[in-house]
Order: C-alpha cells, then sequence, then structure tokens
C-alpha cells in the first residue's frame, strides 16, 4: 500500500489537500504534513494530491 509524502521544499501551504483530506493532511507552519497515512481510506489521497498546485504530493 503506498502512502502519500509531501515534499517540503516544493508545498506552497495553499491547503487543498488538507481541506479535501483533513484525517490525512493537516496544515502547520504554512506548509502541509501527512497526519495520517493510514487514513486515506477515508477520502481520496489521489484526489487530493492531483488538486496540488505545484505537485508536491507523491505516493511511495
Amino acid at each position: 500500500m503506498s502512502v502519500p509524502v509531501v515534499d517540503m521544499d516544493l508545498c506552497i501551504g495553499c491547503g487543498s489537500c488538507s481541506e479535501m483530506c483533513p484525517e490525512v493532511f493537516e496544515l502547520r507552519d504554512d506548509k502541509a504534513w501527512v497526519i495520517g497515512a493510514d487514513k486515506c481510506s477515508t477520502c481520496d489521497c489521489e484526489a487530493a494530491a492531483d488538486t496540488c498546485p505545484v505537485e508536491a504530493i507523491k505516493f511511495e
């Protein structure tokens, strides 16, 4: 199972991922953090990654 990872160098803190998947992503210090990688089943993590304007979310 792949898990989301945020590239902190790319992230601009727009918050689109945390709005779509609040159990997986959280904004802290103007960056998105993965807080629940195991919770992707509760939302569409792929769609959240697709909304990222700088493509900072990858899956490993």
